[in-house]
């Protein structure tokens, strides 16, 4: 069929669809289809199309389709795949967005009935409170989807004592091939039978598999092939040893498990629960001088029955030190160990915790295993250990250069007690190919994720890549293992299939395929008759020598196209809400794939590799991605591999700005401070228009602002002014001098925060000077006129170099401005003036951070304030969360005596800037707003304050939620004995 014609076809087919249909090449489309061309894999391949399905009958129209022109459907949820599972070139069906209802819960039997496209960890905030949980944990399970953990047969860190997917799908209704709608579950031998008579496709499959599995033949070479039977982590293949076994009910749930939407769409789940664990936790993280010695370690490990026995290596504990985040995840490790095993203990009471992991100590230093062995307790703490390992794919990919840790042989299981033989041949191969490696993960199932280092950009690295695979299926086969225990074999170990299982069973797999699927318009080409392993490669080209000039200053990632590859497609930016964090707050809104982190970098990361254009920004594509970025900076600290969108997205307008001119909004909005100076000198006229319906109606229609976003008001005089007045008048003893930057949204609109900032830090005995500095720069910032950005960064560096020190502090008020000192400008100010950028940077606090302090150090006391109950719920701005200030702020305010914090578990605000009075972005605002901020403000009793250091945070509780947010320092004035 010609192109044209098919899209005439998918044109049509958009017509009949509920959900969204995306298959054209307008910007639009081509965006969306490039956003769905990679998962977490090293793959990448451009989809037919993208459909967004809203029920049963478009996948139903969406098979029909399949059928008729000889496409296949790309079952996809969260795209964590590390095998290629979701990349192709049919339609990918992705589910996450519509099918994720939980639909029943049976607490007295243990089961919960869900669809598809919910999250693991959203599913078990459900079920606490039912005291049951879903067992199975990836290290993604804060994005990871029943669906996909379905299609994957996902087990996760706790398998060893939670078990797989697999066990615990106990049904699922199915869409088949022909559209049928069936169910999969246990049948008995009354019901088999009866189910082998039925003149229908479930009929046909039933039949097909029982003759199948009763000849002797093909039982002798699934006994063969398979793993041994102690391997636990079994997932090459389709599960058919699993099926054969007599001893267990036949279930093609077993099938279903595993086989990477190959064989049908499933639309519902009903999945087996498990009573919630016991409350006391320890982790006892025990310290290697060599990896071989912490496997033969893991082997005592295990004896001891241990909830898990996870590993990782000093690569990967290595990027720790001096990430944003996870530099203070690092508070357990003694020394410099090679390699650490975290062992798992839980129980009932903390002394049984530590009895057990008491135990295993002694028994390891008796063998003379290990040499630190810190015990963590506690569900807080264990957590930020956990989290380092959970981080692992993400942290390793903060390898400078193009050789990078691949997915490739990552998923390959043996016996536990193989294991110390089988690594020890695996580092072999990889000497023999001169490749060094990563290794982490589950040592207690036997699953160590092995990544080699490889530069997929040259030939020579193909080559190895191919080679190194084709050599460990070889030595997987040796020691009857599996050559993938969770990830699955998609389009990068099918190709080696027959080689650890067999030529037989691959032509059983076959047999299955073409019994459920003899059209293939089920995920096509995974697990059987895939394409070579080293072809649809996400880097095709060598870009080591592409120089694209940028403002920013990209060297500490060697470049902004480099930043850019650092995404591992590992989705820690689909979280949900539920599980906290700011990053990425428009996924968090729309549910949609274009508005990830993951799909921007990957956007950036394509046509700066791939452009023809001089400009290589200068594409709408781009621009579609970008357009949902409120800038929150959460990507920079909460992404393993810190891909710093915020910064990226501003070097990219600028580049588009030179190539298609300003728009003019952004030029008013960038130009912020001007508009604001020229309002002050007559602040009550101005204020008279703004707040007038009418005539405000019409500056929002002109700039292209939402009608029912409020605009903000100026002060009657600025807040330099004031202090300037205050400083003639009074001349009081310090005991300490600083500097208030004096930041352009409190100089102009916030001028009562400023001046009780002021009022609070003299009445504390400080002497507050005014430096000589110019606005901040962050609203051009946020527009992308970096060359404006970069003249206000010189500029205040220069004027402000000579004065700020340790005993001299620069106090900003307003989050987002004094933070550019710590972040923006040491990427934009002249290379002469860098060191003196670099020593602002760290004298620039917050006042909250400052005052905190100062509280730390014993110069501000609880005698200060007065003695009285207040409650306050504090909600922390998205650069407090990106750099770790919240604490201050939650310290300051609960210092004086009876104030007591809750900070409220929101993410971004929503209004990020200019962001939420932008008209079309306006209902997207208050959608991240709803997710947790407003309902915890609306839901506040009216004596409980409410606390927001953001001007644009308490903007949108003001105008969303009817509520005055109060500044930090307004309530501690409110506090000062005075």
């Amino acid at each position: 069929m010609e192109p044209s014609d098919l899209l005439q076809h998918l044109k049509k087919l958009s017509v009949g669809l509920n959900g969204e249909f995306y298959y054209d090449d307008s910007p639009e489309h081509h965006t969306i289809r490039l956003a769905y061309s990679t998962d977490a894999s090293v793959y990448q391949e451009l989809p037919l199309a993208v459909a967004i399905p809203k029920n049963n009958d478009d996948l139903k129209l969406l098979i029909q389709f399949a059928n008729t022109y000889q496409v296949t459907l790309i079952p996809r949820t969260a795209g964590t795949s590390l095998a290629g599972q979701v990349v192709g070139n049919g339609i990918v069906v992705d589910v996450s967005k519509y099918f994720n209802g939980i639909l029943e819960v049976n607490k007295e039997e243990r089961w919960v009935r869900v669809q598809p496209g919910v999250i693991r960890d959203d599913l078990n905030v459900y079920l606490k409170p039912f005291g049951l949980m879903f067992g199975p944990e990836t290290s993604t399970a804060s994005r990871a989807m029943i669906g996909g953990m379905i299609g994957n047969n996902s087990s996760g860190l706790h398998s060893i004592v939670w078990g797989d997917t697999r066990k615990h799908l106990l049904a699922a209704e199915v869409l088949l091939d022909d559209g049928s709608e069936i169910r999969f579950e246990m049948v008995n031998e009354e019901q088999l039978f009866t189910k082998l008579k039925q003149n229908d496709r479930e009929g046909a499959i039933y039949r097909g598999l029982t003759t199948l599995l009763a000849a002797p033949k093909n039982r002798a070479a699934i006994e063969k092939g398979y793993p041994k039977r102690s391997l636990t982590r079994r997932n090459t293949g389709y599960a058919l040893d699993l099926l054969a076994n007599t001893n267990e009910p036949f279930n093609l749930c077993r099938l279903l498990a595993g086989s990477e939407g190959t064989l049908a769409i499933v639309t519902e789940a009903k999945l087996n629960l498990l009573p919630l664990p016991p409350k006391e936790i320890g982790l006892l993280c025990v310290h290697f001088h060599s990896l071989m010695e912490l496997l033969h370690a893991n082997v005592v490990v295990l004896e001891h029955q241990p909830a898990a026995s996870e590993l990782v290596d000093k690569y990967i504990m290595d990027f720790t030190k001096g990430h944003p985040t996870y530099q203070y995840n690092r508070f357990f490790i003694e020394g410099d160990p090679e390699a650490l095993l975290m062992v798992e203990f839980r129980a009932d009471t903390l002394e049984e915790v530590e009895a057990s992991a008491q135990a295993l100590k002694e028994d390891l230093i008796r063998k003379g295993l290990g040499y630190a062995y810190p015990l963590i307790t506690g569900s807080e703490q264990t957590n930020l250990v956990w989290d380092v390992r959970k981080a692992g794919l993400g942290l390793i990919r903060n390898l400078p250069g193009d050789t990078q840790p691949v997915n490739l042989i990552e998923d390959c299981a043996v016996s536990p007690e193989d294991l110390p033989a089988y690594i020890e041949d695996l580092q072999k191969i990889l000497k023999k190919h001169e490749t060094s490696a990563s290794y982490y993960a589950h040592a207690g199932a036997g699953e160590l994720h092995v990544e080699p280092l490889i530069n997929l950009k040259t030939a020579v690295g193909k080559a190895k890549f191919r080679a190194i695979l084709a050599e460990t299926a070889l030595l997987v086969k040796q020691y009857n293992g599996s050559l993938s225990g969770e990830h699955g074999d998609g389009r990068l170990r099918g190709e080696f299939i027959g080689t650890v299982l067999g030529d037989e069973v691959y032509a059983l797999l076959e047999e299955v395929k073409n019994l459920f699927d003899p059209h293939h318009i089920f995920n096509a080409n995974k697990i059987v008759h895939t394409p070579p392993m080293d072809k649809f490669l996400r880097y095709e080209k060598d870009t080591s020598t592409l120089d694209i000039a940028t403002i920013f200053d990209f060297k500490k990632q060697e470049s902004i196209l480099r930043l850019a590859e650092k995404c591992s497609g590992s989705g820690d930016c689909r979280k949900s809400h539920l599980t906290g964090g700011t990053m990425c707050p428009s996924y968090m809104a729309t549910r949609e794939e274009k508005d990830t982190t993951r799909a921007r970098a990957n956007m950036l990361r394509q046509f700066l590799t791939n452009s023809t254009k001089a400009n290589r920004f200068d594409h709408q594509e781009i621009k579609e991605a970008m357009d949902l970025c409120l800038s929150c900076k959460g990507c920079k600290s909460e992404c393993p591999s810190g891909v710093d969108i915020a910064k990226m997205k501003a070097e990219f307008l600028q580049h588009y700005y030179d190539a298609n001119g300003t728009p003019f909004r952004a030029w008013i909005i960038a130009n912020f401070t001007k508009s604001q100076q020229l309002a002050s000198y007559m602040p009550r006229l101005y204020n008279v228009i703004i707040k007038n319906k009418f005539l405000s109606s019409i500056v929002k229609r002109v700039i292209g602002f939402a009608p029912d976003r409020s605009l903000p008001e100026v002060g009657g005089t600025t807040l330099k002014k004031w202090i300037e007045r205050q400083q003639k008048s009074s001349v009081v003893p310090a005991k300490r001098t600083v500097y208030l930057f004096c930041d352009e949204f409190t100089n102009y609109n916030d001028v009562g925060i400023g001046q009780t900032a002021y009022q609070l830090l003299t009445a504390l005995g400080y002497e507050v000077k005014l430096a000589k500095h110019i606005e901040s720069g962050r609203t051009y910032l946020s527009k992308g006129l970096l060359r404006k950005a970069k003249q206000i960064a010189n500029k205040n560096v220069h004027d402000l170099k000579d004065l700020i020190s340790a005993d001299t502090p620069l106090i900003g008020i307003e989050p987002s401005a004094i933070m550019t000192f710590r972040d923006e400008y040491l990427d934009l100010v002249d290379e002469t003036l860098l060191l003196s950028a670099q020593h602002i940077a760290k004298h620039a606090l917050l006042i909250d951070e400052f005052l905190a302090q100062e509280m730390d150090d014993g110069n501000i006391t609880k005698d200060h304030f007065h003695s009285v109950d207040k409650q306050i719920k504090l909600h922390g701005h998205c650069y407090q969360k990106a750099f770790h200030l919240v604490g201050f702020t939650e310290k300051i305010l609960s210092f004086p005596q009876g104030y007591a914090v809750e900070v409220i578990p929101s993410g971004c605000c929503g209004m990020a800037g200019s962001f939420g009075y932008e008209k079309e972005h306006y209902a997207v605002s208050k959608k991240v707003g709803e997710l947790v901020l407003l309902p915890a403000v609306r839901s506040a009793p009216t004596d409980v304050l409410i606390a927001a250091p953001g001007t644009s945070c308490r903007h949108q509780i003001k105008d969303e939620a009817q509520k005055r947010a109060f500044h930090p320092v307004e309530i501690l004035w409110d506090a000062l004995i005075k």
